[in-house]
């Protein structure tokens, strides 16, 4: 019997206006290079997959200047208007290529920073767990719940010592990732990641502790502080 192989998705559809950018936020630069290309480097340099898909936008112009669209350990699918639409666009693109019980992991193109360590502790923590499960980080500040006004006041402090932040990559059967993803889509059910399908399927994820630098680039200030982390590995 052979081995579940590894197929590496990563979501490159979105057109991040958080960033307040002309271009969507994974074709920013960092020392000159996309943020895009800087992320699919450094998962596939890992040498864990068979393959890897990219769902894009419609409109992307960006992609045909990316080092990865070179790349012929590459393939790129259409994307859809949310993230769970493109990551399930993206599974449906393998499915002549994959078994049901093989392991897709789902990464941000916004992360760049996720550190190889992470990557070989969250693939040798799961291999053979039944249902997966993705990096994560407990959360470290004290969480206030406040009441949405003008400035906000706060209600209360929240307990922290069960959350934590959800981090990516994110990983699952092949075949279990797809049900959970038609299902909440189905259901109309508000699908924020890969784990929150599988938790609605009633398959509960194992959190898998990463570092807390393997952050999502989300608004301005996001670029410089990756660009430091990238530059300490």
């Amino acid at each position: 019997m052979t081995s579940p192989k590894l197929w590496l998705i990563v979501p490159a559809a979105g057109i991040g206006q958080r960033m307040q950018a002309e271009c969507p936020k994974q074709y920013l630069r960092i020392n000159n290079r996309f943020i895009l290309d800087i992320t699919l480097s450094r998962m596939l340099n890992s040498g864990l997959f068979a393959g890897c898909m990219v769902p894009l936008n419609s409109t992307d112009s960006w992609w045909p200047e990316s080092d990865a669209s070179n790349d012929d350990r590459i393939q790129t699918c259409g994307g859809g208007a949310e993230r769970a639409d493109s990551v399930l666009s993206a599974l449906h693109a393998l499915k002549e290529q994959v078994a049901a019980d093989d392991w897709v992991l789902v990464h941000d193109a916004a992360r760049p920073c996720v550190h190889p360590a992470d990557l070989a502790n969250l693939v040798s923590t799961l291999a053979d767990h039944p249902v997966g499960g993705l990096l994560a980080a407990p959360v470290a500040d004290t969480l206030k719940k406040a009441e949405s006004r003008d400035l906000p006041e706060v209600v209360e402090t929240v307990d922290r010592s069960q959350l934590w932040r959800a981090l990516t990559p994110q990983m699952f059967r092949y075949s279990m990732l797809v049900s959970a993803l038609e299902r909440a889509l189905k259901d109309k059910q508000p699908v924020t990641d890969e784990s929150s399908a599988m938790e609605f399927s009633g398959n509960m994820p194992v959190l898998v502790e990463g570092r807390p630098d393997n952050i999502k680039i989300t608004v301005p200030a996001d670029l410089d502080l990756a660009g430091f982390i990238l530059s300490r590995f």
